[in-house]
């Protein structure tokens, strides 16, 4: 990793990143690297010991990030809002270090946080005397995964310097296309605007003073942006190309984001932390095939679910079988149709929705919904019935109020006419809830009791 902050040391005065209105170059940024190096050897952190980051995005929590890279430590990022409690996640990965930084990201904290488990796969990794770098999953089927990757690996997948963009990392540090998003823009010594809250609101104020030019964001957050018509209230017309992933797009998102922004690059990306990101590209009749692998990967299909084999992929799980086969490919656990060389994604196996034996992707649902007038959004899950298996929930959240029998006969109709109809929603519900997670992701399950149909 040194040659990245060489390359920082090469290009001082190139502004590096945009923190709460301060800004911070190129050669501030090398400069404060070399001073976390210092600092953390000054406290005794040595290479192989495993640092706690807590913190989000910032000038300072970046560096660290590099700094403890540089020394050949482990480091495990990690925000106020991470997938995985604090205490959770060390019970896996074990600790010798913490550090806290504030709500500004700029004031911090080191101190020891010894917490030592026994983990085969560590062990070995150690032995190697590289940087590595410890991610969690959601957890969403069950207990978070920690997900073990060789740090110089990861970021030696940027060393070909791109045109540099500036850019807002929608998501957090914690998470591995954060990481890689942060990677990506510095490699090629972009510029970095960060947003002290991801909303709508606060994202479009940002683009519009920062003329940001990329932003890679969630379909989820793409279509409640739209929904508020935030590219109506603010200026938002530096923006060059938006990029979309971690869920499928639901079409008609799509196909009212190509409307709104007319003259922007619209990109699907492709990437999980186990095998790590993609290089993509998107059809360009305006659907949702994608074109996915890149130097490092290759691609195959069996029965229907993508599967990858990369050279950057992780060590493996601390806590759970390897996902790979003897041969090196991973099971994305993503259902996927093919083209030729294009794919479209349809959705994790785990979303699948089973009726009576014949299979509901929540996305093909979602999508003829979002369609009708008066939805604001909209999330589809399946719910256990005895005689079918499950049966289709559409949970809904409308911009005005309406009668609930009225929605419900809206839907249907509009369900049974672009569906078949065992994937018509058996009920409806109405919510007030938001239906996004923290990391602006489709949430697909059931609220306490509310008004149904």
């Amino acid at each position: 990793m040194k040659w990245l902050v060489e390359r920082f040391a090469a290009h001082r005065d190139k502004l590096a990143f945009v923190h709460n209105d301060r800004h911070v170059s190129y050669g501030e940024t090398a400069d404060v690297i070399a001073a976390f190096g210092q600092r953390t050897r000054d406290c005794g952190i040595r290479r192989g010991h495993k640092v706690v980051v807590v913190g989000d995005f910032s000038p300072e929590v970046v560096c660290l990030i590099l700094a403890l890279g540089l020394e050949g430590c482990i480091v495990i990022p990690l925000t106020r809002q991470s997938v995985v409690e604090e205490d959770v996640a060390l019970s896996v990965a074990g600790s010798d270090w913490i550090a806290e930084f504030d709500a500004e990201g700029r004031e911090y904290e080191i101190r020891p946080k010894p917490l030592t488990v026994e983990n085969a796969l560590l062990d070995d990794f150690l032995k190697k005397e590289r940087a590595g770098l410890i991610l969690f999953s959601s957890g969403s089927t069950g207990v978070p995964k920690g997900i073990l990757h060789d740090l110089e690996n990861v970021a030696d997948k940027f060393r070909v310097q791109r045109a540099p963009m500036i850019t807002i990392p929608f998501l957090m540090i914690d998470h591995f296309g954060g990481i890689n998003t942060i990677l990506a823009i510095t490699s090629s010594l972009g510029t970095v605007v960060t947003v002290a809250e991801r909303s709508i609101a606060k994202v479009a104020a940002a683009i519009e003073r920062y003329r940001v030019e990329l932003l890679p964001v969630t379909p989820s957050f793409l279509n409640m942006m739209l929904m508020t018509r935030a590219h109506e209230e603010f200026d938002l017309s530096s923006i060059q190309r938006i990029t979309y992933g971690t869920e499928v797009m639901p079409q008609v998102t799509l196909d009212r984001l190509r409307v709104a922004f007319p003259d922007v690059q619209l990109q699907q990306t492709y990437g999980l932390s186990e095998v790590g990101v993609l290089r993509s590209q998107s059809r360009p009749d305006g659907s949702l095939w994608v074109r996915i692998g890149g130097e490092g990967f290759q691609t195959q299909v069996r029965d229907d679910v993508l599967w990858i084999k990369s050279d950057y992929r992780m060590e493996g799980y601390l806590n759970a079988p390897s996902g790979f086969d003897q041969d090196g490919w991973f099971n994305t656990q993503d259902r996927v149709q093919v083209d030729g060389e294009w794919f479209r994604i349809l959705g994790r196996v785990t979303d699948i929705i089973n009726v009576g034996g014949q299979k509901v992707y929540p996305v093909e649902v979602e999508d003829v919904i979002l369609g009708l007038d008066n939805i604001e959004d909209v999330a589809v899950y399946g719910e256990h019935h005895d005689l079918l298996g499950q049966i289709v929930v559409a949970k809904v959240r409308t911009r005005d109020s309406e009668p609930v029998d009225s929605l419900k006969r809206r839907i249907r109709l509009a369900c049974h006419a672009s569906l078949t109809n065992y994937k018509a929603p058996s009920k409806v519900v109405l919510s007030s809830e938001e239906f996004n997670s923290v990391r602006q992701k489709k949430v697909r399950k059931s609220d306490p009791p509310s008004s149904n149909a």
